[in-house]
């Protein structure tokens, strides 16, 4: 398996959205917390294979993975804080900069529950995803010297996850190997259009309520004060109901 960190045409074509989310103070600081939040997740979920694997090679290669994302980790949120302690970063911003799913492909897998071979296949094509995405984002974080050296040491990391994952995939189950490849690519793909589906669908919601307070509202308001004004002041008869001939009142 190549070693190239070649970065995913998707990833290529919104090269200049990532500058752009880079580019800025405050979401290169969630950034860098953020992958320290999902490096340190993924590095649990890793140990969690490693305890759970028959397999004393798998066992030792999980181990060393885990180690390097606890590590990914620590280095991420040293840099996140250290940033932080340079400047406040604004509670919000336009936009995060995470409209796309990140991490080792673990979030939806059952690690304790999943064959060795299925995990082999989310991590090869998670940490081939990852190797891209850092790749180019250790250009565009050209200005900040200290960041691009911690995408620098990563992307070793990353690159070396990527090869022994697919290594081992063919290994134990070589009759599958490129067929859980595919599936877990397509696996990730339906994750990221529910991603992008539920941001676009948050940001629908946004524009509707919007419409509803700034516009529908005011004008139901409107309509109500004029419908007001055509009624009397005071107590206003109302016509007698006859009396039921079964009634007794």
């Amino acid at each position: 398996m190549a070693s190239e960190n070649r970065s995913a045409p998707l990833d290529r074509l919104m090269r200049p959205l990532h500058h752009w989310v880079w580019s800025d103070f405050d979401r290169r600081v969630r950034k860098l917390l953020m992958f320290g939040e999902v490096e340190t997740d993924g590095g649990r979920d890793i140990l969690r294979a490693a305890e759970v694997t028959p397999d004393p090679l798998l066992r030792r290669l999980y181990l060393e993975h885990a180690i390097d994302e606890l590590h990914h980790g620590d280095l991420f949120r040293e840099r996140g804080s250290t940033l932080l302690r340079t400047r406040k970063v604004r509670g919000t911003t336009l936009f995060g900069g995470s409209p796309l799913p990140g991490g080792h492909g673990l979030d939806d897998l059952e690690v304790a529950d999943e064959t060795d071979a299925k995990l082999l296949a989310f991590l090869h094509v998670a940490e081939k995803a990852a190797a891209g995405r850092f790749a180019i984002y250790r250009d565009v974080v050209a200005d900040d010297p200290a960041t691009r050296a911690i995408f620098e040491e990563i992307l070793r990391d990353e690159v070396f996850h990527m090869n022994y994952s697919y290594s081992q995939l063919v290994r134990i189950a070589p009759q599958k190997s490129q067929r859980l490849v595919w599936r877990a690519r397509l696996s990730r793909l339906w994750n990221r259009y529910l991603r992008a589906a539920a941001a676009v669908a948050a940001i629908f919601g946004w524009v509707m309520l919007t419409v509803l307070y700034f516009i529908a509202l005011p004008l139901f308001a409107w309509l109500a004060k004029r419908a007001e004004r055509r009624e009397a002041a005071g107590w206003q008869p109302i016509a007698q109901r006859p009396e039921s001939p079964t009634s007794q009142y």
